[in-house]
């Protein structure tokens, strides 16, 4: 199997021992993404669903530099920092998935990185 990493400007830098992405044969697995404003690498100010549009935004620029669209996500898994953010949280998801939504799977969480409210890890395949 062909393994080859991911690094791209266009998305937040890693901020440990991990890749932006990897792919795997022709499945590419995103890493988990927070809401970090890419050129500076800071957290963008604002609630659920700003933090949920940026997070996306990640995921599309990750994408978007494989040759790839939203489209190509087969399946996400969502970190909630609270449950009660769901709905709000999907208010903003379903905009970006509103096609094709992939298989998906929602948990809460005790704590996540830089204390975001949310993180989003996608599969999508070539």
């Amino acid at each position: 199997m062909n393994r080859e990493t991911v690094s791209t400007p266009l998305a937040p830098r890693a901020v440990g021992p991990y890749s932006q992405a990897v792919w795997a044969g022709d499945l590419l697995f995103c890493a988990g993404q927070i809401p970090l404003e890419p050129t500076t690498g800071q957290m963008i100010p604002g609630g659920i669903q700003e933090q949920t549009r940026q997070v996306l935004e990640n995921i599309q620029a990750l994408l978007k530099s494989q040759d790839l669209t939203l489209g190509a996500v087969v399946k996400t898994t969502v970190f909630l920092q609270d449950m009660g953010d769901f709905a709000a949280m999907n208010e903003v998801y379903e905009r970006y998935f509103a096609d094709h939504p992939p298989a998906r799977s929602t948990i809460q969480v005790a704590r996540l990185p830089k204390d975001a409210l949310v993180e989003i890890e996608a599969i999508a395949c070539r």
